[in-house]
């Protein structure tokens, strides 16, 4: 049977389409893959199994059909097979000769291979090995040459050199152990530095700390010569305006400005400070740096804040602000060349706790000091502080406010200390005139207060017209006015002229006039003490406009501002009142010293048997009083004062020998005691004529002269001794004989003159008609009054 035959049977006993479908696809090579899962999906695979042995069996035969084929070809191919054997065999026998032969002759050859494959090894080791241990000894040098930084103070460098072996050790190094160790030090040796960093910084804030009181009086330092350039600059511009207003010509003047820089001036080192901010940025802990910086240095600050008690503030007080000065001028330098070290709001917060405390502290203090100058100083320090600090940028409103709170305190115990210096000037001024020996004494005391009368140099010996009280109260007053400008300066008052014009006027009327008037009523002065305290009063006034003047100058006021009516000062006003009061004390206690001599209803006869053309004893010694007060008053006090001074003593001795005739004790006088006083009347006008002219005074005015002051008592005297009393009803002889007289009083003195029958008048009645017509006069003008009465 063929293989047609067989193929065709085969296709015969197939269960048709499907079986050929599977053969053709398998003989195709195509996936019968889907028709697989085809039959499985369906629930047939036994069908699928069928047709897979249909196509087995028909390979079969197709095998089969190929070897009957070839059959022949196979039987030579198998024969060639069987020679190719032998040849193999042959070849095999001779390699295996070959083999031997040269296994006999490369066993040497081998065997020196192997060693030098050995070799080769032990010299890539060795390469290995040796490279190995270059990058070792190179980081162990680093290592070394990192603890020669640090041994050295160099922990930049150390660090640099610390990463170099960081590096080298986690990319060169493969053993083990050395990265290991590496690894586990470099922690070590960076907090190493970081210690020995802050151990620097501790020793440097130390040191910083100990130097800051220097750097703060260096700094005060500069302030206070920048205060006094600029006063000088002030004055040289209030000169040149008030020279220019006066007319005296242009001054030109210059404000020279000496830039200082700062950092010229403060030497301090902020080295390791720098070195220990850069080595904590290197380290990444800048932040931590921050803290420990700004923590340290607050607490430094506190504890500068704290004074002892075991030494007075007035003597620790410079040094306790020029450490807290210095502080802050080196917080100001850290602030701006350290990088961020500092922020701003940091130094105002230690600003503000440092402001704070200070404040609490002044206040303590300024309420436990009972001294002025003490005050002073403080204070002027504490606005030296402020000036300094404020260049840097710090608000002082605080601490000024503090020192505008004291500012009454410390007036009030200035006005005391000066109240005691006046007092103890009063207590020491013997109330004579000074006599300055020396132009230069002069310059001192006259001019330097503007006492001068004159432009006119005097001549040598000089008498001044006061005593040594004026120069003395002048130079207090002047103490207090500086006191006072000084303490109100570079405070919250920038115009403070009305200020220390309201304290003068206060410190004159309070203190001063007030003491003047103490003295001037406590009744244990003399009269030329009086007439002293009266011309010292005078030339006082005239100081006045030097005080105002001097006020306005301290306060860089031009001095023409002070001229208009509103500049003048209260107190010149209550001194002329005080002067005044002087003048009163001086005419009471010369009235009353006046009346102790003239006790006329005691020591004088009123109805005597004849005249004394001598006068009475009493007279003599008011003259003789007179002219110890005349004489002392002509050359202490003006003129006008002298003439005030006389004209009181002439008029009040008028109004006693009135007030005699008027008086109760008085019962009856005669002709006799009425001429007796004409006689002392004509003496004492006398003595007041010599007076007027002798003193200069009738340069002053020729209608005025101390006889004047005696009238009432000329008129009454002239009255009595009329030929025609009557006549004094007489309006036109009343008003140009009697005008001083009072009509009441002339009447009551009137009843009181009688003559007895051996007077004048009764002796000489029948002799002489005149003698009768005259009392008959006065009879009659007796009658009148009464009538009038």
């Amino acid at each position: 049977m063929d293989i047609k035959t067989m193929r065709r049977g085969v296709m015969e006993n197939s269960d048709g389409g499907e079986d050929m479908v599977l053969a053709n696809l398998i003989a195709n090579g195509d996936d019968v893959g889907p028709l697989v899962r085809l039959a499985f999906e369906r629930g047939r695979p036994e069908g699928l199994l069928h047709q897979l042995i249909y196509v087995v069996k028909q390979k079969e035969a197709e095998i089969e059909e190929m070897c009957k084929t070839h059959y022949e070809e196979f039987i030579l191919a198998v024969d060639e097979l069987r020679g190719v054997l032998l040849d193999a065999e042959e070849l095999k026998s001779e390699l295996q000769s070959d083999n031997f032969k040269l296994q006999q002759v490369g066993s040497a050859l081998l065997a020196k291979l192997e060693e030098l494959l050995e070799s080769y090894s032990v010299r890539k080791n060795m390469t290995e090995a040796i490279e190995m241990s270059k990058n070792c000894i190179q980081v162990l040098e680093l290592c070394v040459k990192c603890n020669s930084h640090i041994s050295e103070g160099q922990f930049y460098s150390a660090l640099k050199t610390l990463d170099l072996v960081e590096k080298s050790c986690t990319q060169n190094i493969p053993a083990k152990a050395i990265k290991m160790l590496i690894e586990s030090r470099i922690p070590v040796i960076k907090l190493h530095i970081e210690k020995k960093v802050c151990s620097e910084v501790n020793e440097w804030m130390v040191e910083i700390r100990s130097s800051a009181k220097n750097i703060g009086e260096t700094a005060i330092g500069h302030a206070v010569t920048v205060r006094q350039r600029d006063k000088e600059m002030l004055e040289q511009q209030r000169k040149a305006e008030e020279q220019s207003i006066s007319g005296l010509g242009d001054l030109a003047y210059t404000l020279e400005a000496e830039e200082l820089e700062e950092d010229s001036v403060l030497q301090f080192d902020l080295t390791p400070l720098y070195r220990a901010c850069h080595i904590h940025d290197c380290l990444g802990i800048q932040e931590k740096f921050r803290e420990y910086y700004y923590t340290n240095r607050l607490l430094q600050l506190n504890s500068d804040l704290e004074i002892t008690s075991a030494q007075p503030f007035v003597e620790s007080y410079q040094t306790f602000f020029a450490q807290i000065a210095g502080f802050f001028i080196v917080e100001d330098r850290v602030l701006r060349t350290t990088g961020g070290l500092l922020v701003a709001d940091q130094v105002e917060t230690m600003w503000e706790t440092a402001v704070a405390k200070m404040s609490s502290l002044l206040e303590e203090q300024f309420s436990c000091m009972e001294s002025a100058p003490h005050l002073l100083l403080v204070k002027d320090y504490v606005t030296l502080f402020g000036s300094t600090l404020r260049q840097y940028g710090h608000e002082i409103g605080t601490l000024l406010d503090v020192l505008n709170s004291s500012c009454d305190k410390y007036r009030l115990l200035f006005l005391e200390e000066c109240q005691q210096q006046i007092l103890d000037v009063f207590g020491n001024d013997p109330y004579d005139q000074m006599e300055i020996k020396k132009q230069s004494d002069y310059e001192n005391i006259v001019l330097s207060f503007n006492l001068q009368t004159s432009d006119i140099m005097p001549a040598f010996p000089y008498t001044a017209p006061f005593s040594s009280m004026v120069p003395n109260a002048c130079r207090i007053v002047r103490s207090f006015i500086k006191g006072s400008v000084d303490y109100l300066s570079y405070g919250i008052h920038v115009n403070f002229f009305d200020v220390v014009r309201k304290y003068l006027d206060k410190f004159l009327i309070d203190v001063l006039n007030v003491m003047l008037l103490e003295k001037i009523n406590s009744g244990n002065v003399t009269v030329p003490q009086l007439m002293q305290i009266a011309a010292n009063i005078a030339v006082l006034e005239r100081a006045c406009d030097f005080y105002l003047r001097h006020a306005a100058q301290l306060c860089g006021i031009p001095v023409r501002s002070v001229g208009r009516p509103l500049g003048t000062l209260t107190a010149k006003v209550i001194l002329k009142t005080s002067r005044e009061a002087a003048f009163i004390a001086l005419q009471s206690l010369v009235n009353t010293k006046i009346d102790e001599f003239m006790t006329l209803t005691e020591s004088v006869n009123w109805t005597p048997e004849e005249t004394n053309e001598n006068g009475n004893d009493y007279i003599h010694e008011v003259i003789i009083y007179l002219d110890s007060i005349l004489s002392p008053a002509q050359q202490i006090l003006p003129l006008d004062a002298v003439y005030r001074v006389g004209s009181g003593a002439f008029e009040h001795i008028s109004n006693s020998i009135v007030a005699a005739f008027s008086s109760d004790n008085v019962k009856r006088f005669n002709a006799n005691a009425v001429i007796n006083v004409d006689y002392d009347l004509q003496i004492i006008e006398n003595f007041a004529e010599e007076r007027f002219y002798s003193a200069g005074l009738g340069e002053i005015d020729d209608e005025v002269s101390f006889k004047i002051c005696l009238v009432e008592a000329r008129q009454l005297v002239n009255l009595l001794l009329s030929s025609h009393p009557e006549n004094f009803l007489n309006p036109d002889i009343w008003e140009k004989n009697y005008y001083t007289l009072e009509i009441k009083k002339v009447a009551a003195i009137l009843d009181k003159f009688k003559d007895s029958p051996d007077g004048i008048f009764g002796s000489l009645a029948n002799k002489n008609a005149k003698q009768s017509a005259r009392k008959k006069s006065m009879d009659v003008l007796k009658k009148r009054l009464k009538d009038f009465n």
